[in-house]
């Protein structure tokens, strides 16, 4: 199965199974939902700040209770993500094996900026009110120990399209292949059932990708539009968006991340953009990706998706498995 769609969003799936005597991992692998909200948080500097933060996230379960009881047919479910900065400090352990700040990825036409960020919220339901209501508490409980550095409403686009038009994330794994290629196994035992996880905010202006013939879109994605059926591989040359994000690894079995991309927009403004967020078992398949992306394969060669995605966030996290969240 090959990677799909890096700035676009995915279809839907089921959750994932028990991953072996692994640590119960947060709800990575939830189903697609119609709206979701992506909150980037920056913590203050200090021990109270820090415990703060702790007495939050040590009780995110019941502040998602809260909110799920106004309607238990909508569930609402919180992914939390800790970054480098804070994860020693904040958990008391050593960081888990790959997690370390984004880094900035320079090609020689698009950059893949690097943003800050110490906590990610992931609130997804099918009803927007709930993500709004459960952002609401989070920030209210939080206080003054947490300053917000990027906040995002998605939505989903028709029959799971992205704003550029394209069915998306038609490649990311399902049933078994959820959890391995999405939670830690017992290459890093102390945070088996975790999960790395990266999210960029990409603008798109949209009158130049529309002045594109529909044929010219295809070739940059990698797909057809009206069904997303996978187009050949370039055999030399420019390489499509799904063949640069097509990562395999040195055995030759491709590496695959999930994909909950999600499109939002202010129309008003002029504002179109693709969410990004994706998670991986390990970090480093991501940042390969990227790095095809923007300094090509070969170099120069850049991703033509980034003529018209232009990536204004970067930030990596770390998912810790329900008992590191329930021991804080």
């Amino acid at each position: 199965m090959s990677s799909d769609r890096m700035i676009s969003g995915d279809s839907g799936r089921t959750a994932p199974p028990a991953h072996r005597a692994l640590g119960t991992p947060q709800g990575v692998g939830a189903p697609l939902t119609r709206s979701a909200v992506f909150l980037v948080l920056v913590v203050a500097d200090g021990d109270d700040a820090l415990g703060a933060v702790r007495e939050v996230l040590s009780d995110l379960a019941g502040l998602v209770k809260t909110v799920g009881f106004r309607d238990p047919q909508n569930p609402v479910s919180c992914t939390v993500g800790i970054g480098s900065r804070i994860w020693t400090e904040l958990t008391g352990r050593e960081r888990p094996a790959e997690l370390h700040p984004f880094r900035e990825i320079a090609g020689a036409a698009h950059t893949a900026v690097a943003t800050p960020g110490d906590l990610l919220f992931h609130i997804r339901s099918d009803r927007q009110d709930l993500c709004f209501e459960l952002e609401r508490l989070l920030l209210d409980a939080f206080g003054a120990s947490v300053t917000t550095a990027d906040e995002v409403s998605g939505f989903r686009y028709f029959d799971t399209r992205d704003l550029l038009g394209f069915v998306d994330g038609t490649a990311n794994p399902v049933g078994a292949e959820l959890p391995e290629s999405t939670l830690v196994g017992d290459e890093d035992p102390a945070f088996a059932g975790g999960s790395y996880v990266v999210v960029q905010k990409y603008l798109h202006p949209l009158a130049a990708w529309r002045a594109l013939t529909t044929e010219q879109q295809e070739q940059i994605i990698g797909r057809t539009k009206a069904d997303g059926v996978e187009l050949d591989d370039a055999a030399e040359g420019q390489k499509s968006h799904k063949t640069l994000t097509t990562i395999t690894g040195d055995d030759g079995g491709e590496h695959d991340i999930l994909r909950d991309n999600m499109p939002f927009g202010r129309p008003g403004h002029g504002e179109f953009g693709t969410y990004f967020i994706g998670y991986s078992r390990h970090l480093w398949v991501i940042e390969r990706m990227l790095e095809r992306m923007f300094v090509g394969d070969p170099p120069g060669l850049h991703d033509r998706i980034l003529d018209f995605s232009t990536a204004h966030t970067g930030t990596a996290f770390f998912v810790p498995s329900t008992a590191i969240l329930d021991a804080l």
